[in-house]
């Protein structure tokens, strides 16, 4: 299988020479999911990481009344993983689940321990890529604080518009923290503007 998408994301962070990003990506393996699979389930450790090719995913859990809550949307290329059940092989508290089919490359932790303690352009990607993923949690967490949800759905439409073609209203409601029928008339009343 061809890696020129998952070689051209670690150039994506900073350049990295090419036969290094060769290296790191050397134990990646390709799969696919179809619509609908769980990637990561809670209570179980990540042994592997994930990088999410073509497709849309989500992480979500369960609030006390048994309803999923969406807490993030994954669109391709990024990274997707529950980092501290990685990296501290304990159980994950969120499941992972993808929205469309979905292709993937995987590598073990045994592996990413080795780049990180050999190539040193590994270390240096892999703290960017906390950086970025922290810098996202951060401001999804603000908003959600701060901002209205007409403000946040706004947002979203500006900003990632391309996830209202190919993920469920009912998925970005979760999201978003709101309702369907909450959705659903914001969606009505800014259709009216």
């Amino acid at each position: 299988m061809n890696k020129a998408s998952l070689n051209q994301y670690f150039h994506s962070l900073f350049p990295i020479e090419k036969e290094v990003v060769e290296k790191i990506t050397e134990s990646f393996s390709y799969f696919e999911l179809e619509k609908n699979k769980v990637l990561i389930d809670v209570n179980t450790v990540s042994t592997q990481t994930f990088f999410l090719e073509r497709g849309y995913m989500r992480s979500f859990i369960l609030n006390e009344d048994g309803e999923q809550v969406t807490t993030n949307i994954y669109t391709a290329p990024c990274f997707v993983n529950d980092f501290l059940s990685f990296f501290k092989q304990q159980p994950s508290k969120e499941s992972y689940q993808t929205i469309t089919e979905c292709s993937f490359w995987e590598t073990s932790l045994e592996n990413v321990q080795f780049n990180f303690h050999n190539i040193p352009d590994f270390r240096e990607f892999s703290r960017l890529l906390f950086v970025v993923n922290y810098h996202k949690l951060n401001d999804r967490l603000i908003a959600m604080s701060s901002q209205k949800a007409e403000t946040r759905y706004m947002n979203l439409l500006k900003l990632q518009p391309h996830i209202f073609q190919n993920v469920s209203l009912k998925i970005i409601a979760s999201y978003l923290g709101i309702t369907d029928s909450s959705l659903s008339r914001i969606r009505r009343e800014i259709g009216k503007i």
